[in-house]
């Protein structure tokens, strides 16, 4: 059987007394021990919890959300990626390249080598995402201004994107010329 211990079976000093009576209470002993500075600083800090804490939830569904919207970028890639095998099926046939397939084709990989999403990049670009979805598919030749601030927002100068689609097209004349040659 356990007994506790309380004042009156504490033989010896009144400290000791006092420390067992405290114990028997402990939590609203502490309440009326703390100063109101104290209470301030607790309040504080539970404050400081519950925001890191939203922060932190916060955190986590906007990363949700990117990974979305980046999985939905990958599906929409494999599918534009199977369009553009049969476009570029039907330009083995007939020879010609497209300015705006190739130019649709850059504008992606670059976007998607930077770990950008559609909608970052129309964001930072000014430009609907629908449009650019369209520009990245070549179903839309961008006007020189659109083709600017896209090159813009993915951080290259309009000069550089044009190298870059020059670079694939001369890839590409040369891939047709040893297929012909074959």
């Amino acid at each position: 059987m356990v007994t506790t211990l309380n004042a009156k079976t504490v033989e010896g000093s009144t400290a000791q007394a006092a420390y067992l009576q405290h114990m028997d209470r402990p939590q609203t002993a502490m309440k009326r021990e703390l100063t109101p500075a104290q209470r301030r600083a607790i309040a504080f800090a539970r404050e400081q919890f519950m925001r890191a804490q939203k922060a932190r939830q916060e955190k986590r569904a906007r990363e949700e959300q990117l990974r979305r919207m980046r999985e939905d970028d990958e599906r929409e890639y494999s599918q534009t990626m199977n369009r553009s095998a049969v476009a570029q099926e039907e330009e083995e046939n007939t020879g010609t390249i497209s300015f705006r397939i190739v130019l649709g084709e850059v504008l992606r990989d670059v976007r998607r080598n930077d770990h950008k999403t559609l909608r970052e990049v129309s964001d930072k670009a000014g430009v609907s995402l629908g449009y650019l979805s369209e520009v990245e598919r070549g179903q839309k030749e961008a006007s020189s201004e659109l083709l600017g601030s896209i090159s813009a927002a993915l951080g290259l100068k309009l000069s550089q994107t044009l190298r870059l689609v020059a670079d694939r097209i001369e890839k590409m004349e040369k891939a047709n010329e040893e297929v012909a040659a074959a």
